[in-house]
């Protein structure tokens, strides 16, 4: 039979019960605002019942607390992070695409056209007055200030480059910071639920966390109860399929900073990625995914078009020719001067090239000098030189403006040096690019009256690095081929900007300085469709900008898409673990009345006893 007293034990389980239920709904309330925190609920139930000698048999002993949980979903967990990292990708390219973007703007600013066609208008000038040292000024400024345009959206191109690298440092940093945090928060979770504990908040913590390094890349979590259901846990973070946080212990992710480029045109010192154990982290992984995957895609991202070819060597040598390869166009030729090429599964460094030309084919046939010899024979294996990026990324764009400058500049010179000055001197190179080292300008073709200058082959040529580095003397012209100009050392020669009167403008000034046939050939160079297959040299740079601004908006529709769909999701998320404050209310009110139904309990209880004790005694 139940004790006297058993009725005031069961109030007061009620009471202990709804004060618990009521500083639940408390936390709630308290935390609605607080990002990240998921809504708790106190579980209960009837107390077990006990056994008496009566009719009734058994009879309720009140309520238990079973604890307070979580209201999350895995399933929506998993949602958001795989969509988070799909965002934080678009939202990258996005941003960094409408910088590459606004430098190209030709509508509110003025872009290439304009500075185009006033050379060529004051090539028009030229041809009506062509002796006239004033408009040869004109003309030449004007190049002048078309090679600037094109520098200076090279320095530029080259700072979102730079601040692409520095922004997967920090993303690296940020891995880093995270992981130690999500391993820190695992050990004092399982020191707190092993003696069965609920650690809910330090678990938003964790949550939060693994939300925001979701957008970083494609992670993944499993959590499994370890041994027979002691409280621990097993907390695995894979970042990539590469385990970053196993329990309380993390694997950490250092940046490297490049000896070698992997485009001619890339800045030095990009980094590399590894794992603090040497293990090489794959950037270029199709996998990767979040806001990695954008700032590499964008940083070095060639559009797949870096130079592959076939390698036939035997151990030890080293030189290796590459044959059947992909680019045979000096003009389309972007590698750098030293850099690393992949034979087959093996990475090796070269420290300069040379390119030949095959007669009977008209490919180009690369020779590389290694730093190191080759390490087994090799037998028509697959080479190339750096990544094959399938993405648009500034070293695409530097390569198309180099394509353009080098096609343009090399039939401009061509038809300038086929002329005749005002002192009917041979014309020379009217664009021009300047040695990177010694700042000397280029001479990029044989001069009409050049008996004197030492014979140069343009159809090979080489890195002028290495093995093939070979010292000029400075009354010798530096000969070159168009490999060497670029977008960022292009320029008008110097010998041309101290003196208009060496401007070419006729083949033959004996009848006259009045002769325009040269400056006519220079001004049909403008509408001369045979230069490129987008056309007109206009054309050309009207379709990069188009393609740039067809990019651009891709991303964005992208990274807009890519938002709605996480705000979706965002919102399932929160119709499970977040906080109303109506349902809260209401809540109040309900545990409140409860607990105000439980004291009165006892106020009953307690007058049953008063009159059991004080009015029953004999």
């Amino acid at each position: 039979m139940a004790s006297t007293f058993f009725g005031l034990n069961i109030g007061k389980t009620g009471l202990y019960a709804y004060q618990a239920a009521l500083d639940t709904t408390a936390h709630n309330i308290t935390n609605t605002e607080t990002e990240g925190y998921t809504r708790q609920v106190m579980g209960q139930q009837a107390g077990k019942a006990l056994s008496v000698n009566s009719t009734y048999g058994m009879a309720g002993t009140g309520v238990s607390v079973t604890g307070v949980k979580q209201l999350r979903d895995y399933y929506y967990d998993m949602k958001y992070w795989s969509n988070n990292t799909m965002y934080g990708e678009y939202s990258y390219k996005s941003h960094y695409m409408t910088e590459v973007e606004n430098y190209f703007n030709e509508v509110s600013v003025e872009g290439f056209t304009t500075t185009f066609n006033s050379m060529f208008d004051s090539i028009q000038e030229l041809s009506k007055n062509p002796a006239s040292l004033t408009v040869r000024t004109q003309v030449i400024n004007y190049a002048k200030s078309l090679t600037e345009y094109f520098s200076s959206i090279s320095q530029s191109l080259k700072s979102i480059q730079d601040e692409c690298n520095f922004e997967i440092r920090n993303k690296v940093d940020q891995v880093n910071s995270t992981a130690q945090q999500i391993a820190a928060l695992t050990k004092q979770i399982n020191t707190l639920e092993v003696n069965g504990g609920a650690a809910n908040d330090l678990r938003d913590q964790r949550a939060l966390l693994v939300d925001e390094l979701s957008e970083i890349a494609n992670i993944s979590v499993t959590e499994k109860t370890v041994g027979a259901g002691i409280g621990v846990t097993s907390y695995v973070i894979k970042l990539d399929n590469q385990t970053l946080v196993d329990g309380g212990n993390y694997n950490s992710l250092h940046v490297i900073p490049r000896k070698e480029k992997h485009n001619q045109n890339d800045v030095d010192g990009l980094y590399d990625v590894a794992w603090a154990n040497g293990q090489r982290f794959n950037m270029g992984s199709a996998s990767l995914g979040g806001a990695l995957q954008a700032l590499y895609e964008v940083r070095d991202g060639n559009n797949s078009a870096n130079l592959k070819g076939v390698v036939s060597a035997e151990a030890g040598d080293f030189h290796i020719s590459v044959t059947d390869t992909t680019i045979n166009e000096v003009e389309k030729l972007n590698i750098p001067e030293n850099g690393r090429i992949t034979v087959g599964n093996r990475e090796y460094v070269y420290n300069g090239f040379e390119v030949t030309k095959d007669v009977a084919s008209g490919n180009f046939i690369y020779t590389f000098t290694l730093d190191e010899p080759i390490v087994v024979d090799v037998a028509n294996e697959v080479a190339h030189v750096g990544q094959s990026i399938d993405y648009k990324g500034i070293p695409y764009y530097m390569e198309q403006m180099n394509e353009f400058i080098r096609t343009f500049a090399k039939a401009f010179n061509e038809i300038h040096r086929s002329g005749k000055d005002l002192e009917n001197n041979s014309g020379a190179d009217f664009f021009n690019a300047t040695n990177k080292i010694n700042g000397r300008e280029y001479v990029f073709g044989p001069l009409a009256d050049s008996d004197d200058y030492p014979y140069f082959d343009f159809d090979t040529f080489n890195s002028q690095t290495g093995d093939y580095y070979e010292e000029i003397p400075e009354n010798q012209p530096l000969y070159g081929s168009y490999y060497f100009m670029t977008a960022e050392n292009f320029t008008v020669s110097t010998e041309l900007i101290q003196d208009s009167s060496r401007m070419a403008t006729a083949t033959d000034i004996v009848n006259g300085n009045e002769n325009n046939d040269i400056v006519d050939a220079l001004m049909a160079l403008k509408t001369n469709s045979s230069l490129f297959k987008q056309g007109a040299p206009g054309g050309f740079m009207q379709t990069l900008t188009a393609e740039i601004g067809i990019d651009t908006k891709k991303a964005t529709n992208f990274s807009e898409s890519q938002n709605n769909i996480l705000q979706a999701i965002v919102n399932q998320r929160l119709s499970v673990s977040g906080v109303d404050m109506d349902e809260e209310a209401m809540n109040l009110v309900r545990f409140q009345n409860a607990y105000n139904l439980s004291a009165k309990v006892i106020s009953v209880m307690d007058e049953v006893y008063d009159k059991l004790i004080n009015y029953m005694g004999v």
